[in-house]
């Protein structure tokens, strides 16, 4: 949806409410520092408010406590950054396909395609998959046989589905993800030989679920590996095979999360971390793990934890490192130091 709204238009459908001018049109969205006359902007984090007095967008999203710093209208909410993402939607232009299937698109006879799907140039449907409607699958993305897609799905461009994915009412897969590739699992024989474990499972995910561009999900082994109702992955992401992610988590850029682990609903693994260790992992809801941390254990208690070396100018960080290297002698020496003062206090009474 695009075009322009009044001001209070907006404030009913973000549940706020307007100070100020509630007929100005509102017809796009700009950030706060440089938003332009007819954009509506937003004041959500304390460290731009300096940026508010200044701005010239025709109505700012803020908190009640900001007010008085804003020199134009206002939509007050109690949380300016989920009324700014709802906001946001209505500008939104996703790419469109036409209606129907593409000529140059090769749909198995078996596969079962709603009339309002949308398959888009050079796609490849397998057999016995089902397409629901509304369904958007872009130029050259490929999907396996026996693949389930509901209401609303969107494969993006060269996205590739294994067989057996099924992918819930709305959810999106950005370009060039793989969902069901093989998961990671050999043993080994006596004689130091590998041989692959046949992973028999598939790849199920929930509705609301976004999928980053080039993010991999492993299939199961026996069972489907799980991504829960709600769960954001950024891009760049591997979710082994046999995991469980539960809902409204969030799964940022790079992260690497070993086979079987199971993740509790509305946590937050930041970039770069790795969750690896003493299998399976088992991380309860409500857990942040700040960017670069190593997950080795599992996690039974909510919060935050950290666990990445902190960046420091380059020369510190050298003299830090070796130090580092040689904890345990000094360890082993401060115990040696403290024994013999304790010793010496004897001597002393």
């Amino acid at each position: 949806m695009t075009g322009s709204y009044r001001l209070d238009e907006l404030a009913e459908r973000l549940d706020g409410q307007v100070v100020g001018d509630a007929d100005v049109a509102i017809s796009g969205l700009g950030a706060l520092p440089s938003a332009a006359p007819g954009q509506l902007t937003h004041l959500s984090n304390p460290a731009y408010r300096r940026d508010l007095p200044k701005t010239k967008a025709s109505a700012v999203i803020l908190r009640d406590r900001d007010l008085a710093l804003c020199p134009t209208n206002a939509i007050v909410v109690a949380d300016p950054y989920f009324a700014f993402a709802l906001a946001s939607r209505l500008w939104e232009r996703p790419p469109q396909l036409n209606a129907g299937i593409h000529a140059s698109a090769r749909v198995d006879a078996s596969a079962v395609i709603d009339p309002a799907a949308r398959i888009g140039p050079g796609v490849a449907i397998g057999s016995e998959t089902t397409v629901a409607g509304n369904v958007a699958i872009h130029a050259n993305a490929v999907v396996g046989d026996r693949c389930q897609l509901d209401v609303g799905v969107r494969i993006m461009a060269n996205a590739t589905l294994y067989d057996d994915v099924k992918i819930g009412a709305h959810s999106v897969v950005h370009a060039n993800a793989v969902l069901g590739a093989d998961g990671f699992g050999f043993a080994r024989s006596s004689d130091g030989a590998l041989a692959p474990i046949a992973q028999l499972g598939g790849v199920t995910i929930g509705r609301d679920v976004s999928i980053g561009a080039a993010t991999t999900v492993d299939r199961g082994a026996i069972e489907d590996t799980l991504i829960e109702d709600g769960v954001k992955i950024d891009n760049q992401v591997q979710i082994g095979h046999n995991c469980r992610i539960g809902a409204h988590s969030v799964i940022c850029g790079c992260v690497g999360i070993v086979g079987s682990t199971e993740i509790g609903r509305g946590c937050v693994l930041a970039g770069m971390v790795g969750v690896g260790g003493d299998q399976p992992i088992r991380i309860c809801d409500g857990v942040t793990i700040s960017g670069c941390t190593h997950v080795s254990r599992s996690i039974s208690e909510p919060g935050t934890y950290s666990g990445g070396v902190l960046h420091n100018a380059a020369t510190a960080w050298k003299r830090n490192a070796l130090r580092f290297q040689n904890l345990d002698a000094l360890a082993r020496l401060a115990a040696k130091l403290d024994q013999r003062v304790t010793e010496l206090e004897k001597f002393d009474r």
